[in-house]
């Protein structure tokens, strides 16, 4: 971890979101959308261990304790990647700085994205905590649900946003074609996952 990162999961709340509204942009958007997905993996963890009784709770609530782990460490993950994107654009112009720009910007992208498919991989346990979960905690599972829609909206404007600062910086040598249609591919699924939270609460909407 980069010393002027701080742990989310070891750092006091408060004091993680005072260091969040500072402007060094460690943590930033994309931290934040890995908090966000651990909220959404805590609460669908609540949800499976009030349903009593349930073999398939029991395994989800297990899944989901993996994934919550999973979430923290990518919010960790991604405020050192935004250290150092933010060390990158800091730097002099000329050729260097256009090359780190560059490398800091598919790192930055490649972590956010990381935030994005632990948050869709949490739609199997939302789909199953809507048919099986406790109906006394469904307040909980709604809430769950729009901080994951949440946590997808903003990998997904964070990333387009590191995209287009990719494109932007891109040379006729630098080889990134691959790179970027992998990214464009993601984009894609966080899209399909985040339309489908919008269905789901849209479907409570509609009870």
């Amino acid at each position: 971890m980069a010393s002027d990162d701080i742990d989310p999961a070891e750092t006091p709340l408060a004091e993680w979101v005072d260091r969040l509204a500072q402007a060094n942009g460690a943590p930033g958007g994309g931290a934040a959308c890995g908090v966000m997905t651990g909220i959404a993996a805590g609460l669908l963890g609540m949800v499976a261990a009030y349903t009593a009784d349930d073999l398939e709770a029991r395994r989800a609530e297990q899944r989901l304790s993996d994934k919550r782990r999973r979430a923290m460490e990518a919010a960790e993950e991604d405020g050192v990647r935004s250290a150092a994107f933010g060390a990158a654009l800091a730097m002099e112009q000329g050729p260097d700085r256009e090359r780190a720009v560059r490398e800091a910007t598919v790192d930055a992208l490649s972590s956010v994205l990381d935030v994005g498919r632990i948050a869709a991989s949490l739609l199997e346990e939302v789909r199953l905590l809507v048919d099986i979960g406790n109906p006394h905690v469904e307040a909980d599972l709604r809430v769950a649900v729009e901080a994951l829609r949440a946590a997808l909206e903003g990998t997904d404007h964070t990333a387009r946003a590191n995209l287009d600062l990719l494109v932007r910086h891109r040379t006729a040598n630098d080889h990134l074609d691959s790179q970027v249609a992998n990214f464009e591919r993601d984009l894609v699924d966080l899209a399909e996952a985040r339309a489908e939270c919008t269905r789901i609460v849209a479907g409570w909407s509609s009870e």
